[in-house]
């Protein structure tokens, strides 16, 4: 065991005497490595680094720029297995998902490979007398990333590197909970010829999130979170004069309909509602079961729920590691006492589950409530844990309703053989990510991720083009070359007729 510090400039930095979280083994219950919890003189440190690269990192060509981001492409796929090794080792997750979550960001990586494509700006000759106009992409100067525990790398990669082969330079403030996998991608990154100082790290909690969004010098912040940090972020920071993308909290609905294959509904719906053990901002976690759908549905998916072999991630036949912690295993189980005190009917309880000889760790087995209503809390709030939820309804139009009425908007689906349907549901849902008989809808790279109403604070998505959008400024020049002729002072607003 050792302490996790920070990486700044180039070089790892460790306090000595100063804060340090421990950090436990999901799976066990064993003590790991420490991490050092850093204060706002690691993020002043952290941006004198980014300043000092800054100028010499804008200027540098965006093929060349790239060209690193392709070594760090070659890098993350050589070293996948250790990658995904420290996601399972910190979080819990298994391991495929943990490699698939990696895939995820490695995508982005790919993507911001084709920046040069992407900054280019636009020109017209003539747009008056011998003027021209054209526009400019530049970067935008020091950027920040705070992100949550759920995805040590898929979450970090859909920010800093479209971040900075648009030319910025960055600093990255990983969830505490998982800090090795943040540090290790600095780490490949160096190794790929990135300069000292472009990507920082610096490992803390809130007092590292307040220096961020108080920091004169830090230009823009990604979060994704909890949706009450997400509008903490979002307001602390466009207060301080920020540009900021904050994504929070999800409740996401899949709507089943008669028509739908059952077969392949409930094999999406475990992945989806038990994935990751729920831990995700895409879970599905309310099934909406249109008409004759739901008692075929909810036979269907208790089998398989108590079917669910739960474990450690390491194990190659665990379906669902263990929760991050066993204080986060111990409030989602307290959901599931809240739901049966509100009188939906529990098919399945996941509490209480023991595993020999991991006793210690954080495991919760598969919840599956069914005859859940609108009001109670088990339906309105974000769980993020292995609880499905099942609700009846009698008609489509009454599940659009209420999906549009939750004050979450992340991602939503609907299984069904009826094309009408779908389109249907596509044009009237107030979602974000929709899926047509995909029940994580989340985007390649070349699209962007984002909800709507409060999944997302701020004007731009992540990654794609929106992306791309939120980590430069657009500039506009607007030019004249002296012709020899003279040119009076014109005391009316300027045309270009």
């Amino acid at each position: 065991m050792g302490v996790i510090g920070h990486f700044i400039g180039g070089r790892h930095l460790k306090l000595e005497g100063g804060n340090t979280l421990q950090l436990i083994d999901p799976a066990t219950g064993h003590a790991l490595d420490k991490v050092s919890l850093g204060g706002a003189q690691d993020i002043q440190a952290a941006v004198e680094a980014a300043q000092a690269a800054l100028p010499s990192w804008s200027a540098t060509p965006p093929v060349r720029r790239a060209a690193v981001l392709f070594r760090f492409r070659d890098l993350i796929e050589k070293h996948a297995d250790e990658l995904a090794a420290l996601i399972t080792r910190e979080h819990g997750k298994v391991l495929a998902d943990a490699r698939g979550s990696l895939q995820r960001g490695l995508e982005v990586v790919e993507f911001a490979c084709g920046i040069p494509h992407l900054l280019k700006g636009e020109f017209l000759e003539n747009v008056g007398t011998g003027v021209d106009s054209y526009s400019l992409r530049q970067p935008v100067g020091i950027c920040a990333g705070i992100t949550p525990f759920n995805f040590p790398a898929m979450v970090p990669m859909w920010m800093f590197p479209i971040a900075i082969a648009c030319g910025n330079v960055f600093i990255l403030k990983p969830s505490e909970k998982v800090p090795s996998c943040a540090m290790r991608l600095a780490e490949l990154f160096m190794q790929a010829g990135l300069p000292q100082g472009v990507l920082n790290v610096v490992n803390g909690s809130k007092d590292c999130v307040d220096a961020i969004l108080a920091h004169p010098q830090i230009d823009a912040v990604s979060f994704v979170g909890s949706t009450g940090v997400a509008e903490y972020v979002y307001r602390s920071g466009t207060a301080s004069g920020k540009r900021v993308q904050a994504l929070g909290g999800a409740k996401n609905h899949l709507v089943v309909m008669p028509d739908a294959d059952l077969e392949n509904t409930t094999e999406a719906l475990m992945g989806a509602a038990y994935g990751s053990a729920g831990e995700r901002c895409m879970a599905v976690s309310v099934a909406l079961a249109v008409g004759d759908a739901a008692d075929p549905l909810v036979e269907r998916l208790s089998k398989r729920v108590r079917a669910m072999k739960v474990g450690p991630g390491t194990a190659l036949d665990s379906d669902m590691g263990p929760l991050v912690t066993r204080e986060h295993r111990d409030k989602v189980s307290s959901y599931v006492d809240v739901g049966v005190a509100e009188g939906a009917s529990l098919v399945v309880d996941g509490r209480g589950l023991k595993l020999q000889g991991y006793e210690g760790g954080a495991y919760l087995g598969g919840s599956l409530f069914d005859h859940v209503m609108p009001e109670m809390r088990i339906y309105k709030e974000e769980i993020f844990g292995p609880v499905l939820c099942v609700v009846r309804v009698p008609s489509l139009d009454t599940a659009i309703e209420l999906i549009n009425r939750h004050e979450y908007g992340n991602g939503t689906a609907i299984f069904t053989q009826d094309g009408d349907a779908a389109r249907h549901f596509v044009n009237r849902i107030k979602i974000g990510m929709t899926g047509v008989n995909v029940a994580i809808p989340v985007p390649m790279a070349f699209f962007s991720f984002g909800g709507w109403k409060r999944s997302l604070f701020g004007d731009h998505n992540v990654h794609g083009m929106d992306g791309v959008r939120f980590y430069t400024r657009l500039k506009t020049v607007t030019s004249r070359w002296p012709d020899g002729r003279r040119i009076n002072a014109e005391f009316t607003m300027p045309t270009m007729r």
